[in-house]
């Protein structure tokens, strides 16, 4: 008789980010309250909900725009604070917020490490920037004709990758994206989307803010919820559906959405 073995355990993910009751409050407006999120290497993770939800209060908590006023942060397991981006981006987690922040009359080059020019002799050395800029872009796959074009004349998904490239200048373990593919055609959505496995791949964590549920369901690995300031749910997309996370969003069990999408699943099944 052969001896069988089973096969070894898969390792548990350890968070490389967790926050654990996380508060912020504007004057008489309570933004968060009691929120608890994490992320690890190789994950994504979504972070949705409705519009005053609180998702770009805790997206600038994380990154160092807002301070809490109460809660913890830890980092790779242990306590970390932060007070400002600089202190964010030195941790380890680089943001890519929906503006991007590209001047459009530079090429990717200088887009890619203005403010952190490499100089040599005194003079900016052109040479290993254009390097590092084509090993970033190689990196995530990415499909830019050449780095010395203005990033002008790049099309919507090739200006995120160049804000995406940008941001892992510095090797960060946590990357957010805020809305990547807000206003992006289809082609270009699913080269963001592809960006985003990319980053997975690459062992980043990686947290996605959108509102398009079909990008969340096509990339996230788990879906956080907020609503009014607090966790609503947090969902294992293997095992969940957008209606479920749609109806935590809304604080309905059920609602028009999941109602109509049910409707056209019976009909479906009847057919």
């Amino acid at each position: 008789m052969t001896a069988t073995t089973s096969p070894p355990p898969a390792p548990t993910k350890t968070a490389v980010l967790s926050l654990h009751g996380i508060s912020k409050r504007f004057g008489a407006v309570q933004a968060l309250s009691g929120v608890d999120f994490d992320v690890s290497s190789h994950e994504v993770v979504a972070l949705v909900g409705d519009n005053g939800a609180g998702k770009s209060t805790l997206v600038k908590a994380i990154a160092g725009v807002y301070q809490p006023d109460e809660g913890t942060m830890e980092f790779d397991g242990k306590p970390a604070t932060v007070h400002s981006p600089a202190e964010a981006q030195k941790l380890g987690i680089a943001t890519v917020f929906q503006d991007l922040a590209l001047c459009d009359n530079l090429d990717v080059v200088a887009n890619l490490f203005l403010g952190r020019e490499l100089y040599n002799a005194g003079s900016l050395d052109e040479v290993t920037m254009e390097k590092e800029s084509w090993r970033l872009l190689r990196q995530l796959s990415a499909r830019i004709p050449s780095v010395r074009i203005p990033v002008a004349s790049l099309s919507g998904g090739q200006r995120q990758t160049v804000a995406i490239a940008r941001s892992l200048l510095g090797d960060p373990k946590v990357v957010m994206l805020d809305e990547p593919t807000a206003a992006l055609g289809v082609a270009q959505t699913a080269e963001v989307l592809n960006l985003v496995e990319r980053l997975r791949e690459n062992g980043h964590g990686v947290i996605l803010i959108s509102h398009n549920m079909s990008d969340v369901m096509a990339v996230a690995d788990r879906v956080t919820v907020l609503r009014l300031g607090r966790n609503n749910g947090t969902f294992d997309v293997s095992q969940t559906n957008a209606q479920e996370i749609i109806a935590a969003i809304t604080g309905a069990t059920t609602n028009a959405v999941s109602e109509r999408a049910s409707r056209r699943e019976q009909s479906e099944e009847q057919q």
